[in-house]
């Protein structure tokens, strides 16, 4: 099992799916490392190679930004427009959603379970 930027991959996957369990890893980005590190997309996580994990993760540490790090400068965005209290800042602090989606009667997600008149 092939350990990347602190995840282990997972077994018996394509590598550029596996490679999308790295936070901050999409499947667009995984492939673009596949093909620098000239490895097939469809080459399965079981069948890495040292020297191939080498590679990946060399491509990794230069060019993306991944798991810890990508986390906090993510935070640290949605700090960033809550401090400035602009519009996106406060749907983030009321917990709604931030990019133009109805609330009415979906976005269960971001505002949690119902809480009807009914209650007690």
């Amino acid at each position: 099992m092939a350990r990347i930027a602190g995840v282990d991959l997972p077994k018996n996957k394509h590598m550029d799916r596996a490679l999308t369990y790295i936070h901050g890893i999409g499947l667009t980005s995984a492939r673009v490392i596949l093909d620098k590190a000239d490895l097939p997309h469809t080459m399965n996580s079981d069948d890495l190679g040292g020297e191939d994990v080498t590679r990946i993760r060399k491509i990794i540490e230069s060019e993306f930004t991944v798991e810890g790090d990508r986390r906090r400068q993510v935070s640290m965005d949605i700090k960033r427009l809550t401090d400035l209290g602009c519009y996106r800042g406060r749907r983030h602090r009321m917990g709604l959603p931030c990019r133009g989606q109805k609330t009415k009667t979906n976005a269960r997600t971001r505002k949690g379970p119902r809480r009807g008149a009914g209650r007690k």
